[in-house]
């Protein structure tokens, strides 16, 4: 697996012990993870789930977003836990660089899987920009209304 990538100022590498702290402040701090109620201590458990691996955007040492990926998270395949943009460095292309990282960490296998919000239509326009397809949802899964869309992409 790839697990630097250095693409101009911007670099992507495993987090070090203090990234996760930073990594569950965003989540709980920012949406969808507002809107789906989660609190600081079940965003800390996440970014330290066991098998997990967390992965870090940075300009000149400054932490802009991660990327948490579960390598055998759906049926065997990799499933992409999260992806966090730091509000400033929003939509200057991090959440898509860190989705290509992701991609190319899993380089070998057929598919890898996420699931998004279906309140969050700018992360579902950029996933299916890159190729991912609908293929499942769950209804009311985490709040009353909503649902969880389970994507999907072939990648060989």
């Amino acid at each position: 697996m790839n697990r630097d990538d250095a693409t101009g100022r911007i670099t992507i590498a495993p987090a070090q012990e203090l990234d996760y702290d930073w990594a569950a402040h965003l989540m709980s701090g920012s949406d969808p993870w507002i809107t789906l109620g989660r609190r600081l201590a079940q965003c800390q458990a996440a970014v330290r789930r066991p098998r997990t691996e967390l992965f870090v955007a940075r300009d000149a040492g400054r932490p802009l977003g991660f990327v948490l990926l579960d390598p055998y998270g759906c049926a065997g395949s990799p499933y992409i836990l999260s992806i966090a943009v730091d509000a400033h460095a929003r939509s200057q292309g991090i959440g898509s660089r860190l989705l290509t990282f992701a991609e190319r960490c899993v380089v070998g296998c057929r598919f890898v899987f996420l699931c998004v919000s279906s309140f969050n239509l700018r992360a579902q326009q950029l996933y299916l920009r890159r190729g991912y397809e609908r293929v499942g949802e769950f209804p009311n899964y985490v709040i009353d209304g909503q649902c969880e869309l389970l994507l999907m992409k072939k990648l060989t």
